[in-house]
């Protein structure tokens, strides 16, 4: 398996990306493709103490980068010859099995859109993080890549949801939990109540009904369906909720030597708490509806996401999820 890998991409390029696909080629055991200014990428294997590309690793050079100043909706006709877009284009003509990138979210969701192309029938691609839960993890999809939506568009991310949880989490019978301020059905907005009222129709999916967020981080769902700008909403709360917590008790814990002593005594759990929130463990997010995979790590990615995206990559490549995706798409319309 081959993954291909923007390294031109993120707040630490190119040293942080080519460190972490050392580490993710040696870990994950697949073949990398680094797409970028070819000089910076040897520079940066000097750095790592390598004189020579590893068997497996090649580099496809390219002249420009995209940056978070450029306008996503433009800049692949701008520019012909950036790392992002080459390696897209790479992704499209078969010569690797996904993509990964740590660039602008809004240029990459357009490039694989326009350039890698949507899966036939999908009318968004959204992005479907893991976000943890009290009894695991769930799905939660879109959080960012679309803010306004149709029903038709939740009716698609519920399936798309429910096809990662089961192909790359390995849920059986996901249940399927539509994000709102209430379970009743005449809860929320029209888009909504109108979205509630379309899945109650679609007996492929386990579709639990309404659920809020707080019982969805109980662990209530698998799949947790909503608009990206909701979603964008809950993630980064949950992320902003796990660093209070996380410094809140570390100020308890250091208030004298008995608690110090306490502290000492839960500190592999504190660890595993912060490794959960960690994006730095996760690697990335995949764009679901994509004809091929494409993961977007943070643009801070150190090597350690690059390392784990290249293993969600694999992960995602491995799993099948696309041709399931393409086989029932017919399914996820508002007549089906």
């Amino acid at each position: 398996m081959r993954i291909i890998v923007d390294a031109m991409g993120g707040d630490n390029a190119p040293l942080a990306i080519v460190k972490g696909a050392l580490r993710g080629q040696k870990r994950w055991g697949v073949d990398i493709t680094l797409t970028g200014d070819e000089a910076a990428i040897r520079q940066a294997l000097t750095q790592c103490g390598v004189t020579a590309l590893p068997q497996g690793m090649d580099i496809v050079p390219t002249t420009e980068e995209v940056t978070m100043e450029d306008d996503p909706s433009t800049v692949f006709r701008r520019k012909k010859d950036t790392s992002m877009g080459v390696g897209l284009t790479l992704l499209r003509d078969g010569q690797g099995d996904a993509f990964i990138s740590a660039g602008s979210t809004g240029a990459l969701l357009t490039g694989a859109t326009l350039i890698t192309k949507r899966i036939r029938g999908i009318r968004r691609a959204a992005m479907a993080p893991i976000m943890p839960t009290v009894t695991g993890r769930a799905v939660l999809i879109d959080c960012g890549a679309n803010a306004e939506c149709t029903p038709e568009y939740l009716l698609q991310f519920a399936y798309l949801g429910s096809f990662y949880a089961r192909h790359v989490l390995g849920i059986e019978n996901p249940r399927v939990g539509l994000l709102n301020i209430g379970v009743e059905a005449e809860k929320g907005t029209d888009l909504q109540r109108q979205t509630r009222a379309l899945l109650m129709r679609q007996p492929r999916l386990n579709f639990i009904g309404n659920i809020e967020a707080k019982e969805a981080i109980k662990g209530g769902c698998d799949v947790l369906v909503t608009d990206g700008f909701s979603g964008n909403i809950m993630l980064k709360t949950i992320e902003g909720v796990g660093s209070f917590a996380g410094n809140a008790l570390k100020g308890i814990f250091k208030k004298n030597l008995l608690t110090k002593l306490a502290g000492a005594m839960v500190l592999p759990g504190l660890n595993a708490f912060k490794a959960q929130l960690d994006p730095n463990k996760v690697g990335g997010t995949a764009f679901i509806g994509i004809s091929k995979p494409v993961i977007k790590a943070h643009g801070s990615s150190n090597e350690e996401a690059i390392e784990n995206a290249i293993g969600q990559a694999k992960e995602v490549a491995a799993s099948g999820l696309v041709d399931e995706i393409a086989a029932h798409v017919d399914e996820m319309t508002i007549e089906a």
